[in-house]
């Protein structure tokens, strides 16, 4: 698995919406209610919605977020094995001020940590996005 990081790219080729997000100085993570292991909140893109509605549905959908200011971090691309079609998404970066409860979804309950989990359920993609949310803020 290849993950690449860009500046931009065409809006329309953008399935994708990651939130790397924080909350009272945590990070904050997901835990879908068919896995053991932890994600950052994002999801796919649907027919007709900006890229940035999607994350902001996803990161309400994922983690009940009301009020937060979202900013756009970088695109990225994902190649899963040689030879297959790269994916694409946005990363955004959002400070949460206030959560709700958690809507109906797949989404079983957040996780808020200190440090970054041990289980993740894309471990090959995710730990990446964060080092780079990192570099680029200087973090």
């Amino acid at each position: 698995m290849k993950v690449s990081f860009y500046e931009s790219v065409a809006k329309h080729d953008l399935k994708f919406a990651v939130i790397i997000s924080r909350y009272l100085k945590q990070w904050v993570f997901c835990k879908h209610k068919q896995r053991k292991t932890f994600e950052i909140p994002g999801g796919h893109r649907e027919n007709g919605e900006s890229i940035e509605a999607c994350a902001r549905r996803e990161l309400y959908e994922e983690t009940g977020a009301v009020t937060y200011t979202l900013e756009r971090l970088c695109d990225y691309g994902v190649v899963e094995k040689t030879g297959s079609k790269e994916s694409f998404g946005t990363i955004f970066y959002a400070e949460i001020e206030k959560m709700a409860d958690l809507p109906d979804s797949e989404i079983e309950k957040i996780f808020l940590s200190k440090e970054l989990p041990e289980c993740w359920t894309y471990p090959e993609i995710q730990p990446y996005m964060i080092d780079e949310y990192k570099r680029r803020r200087g973090s």
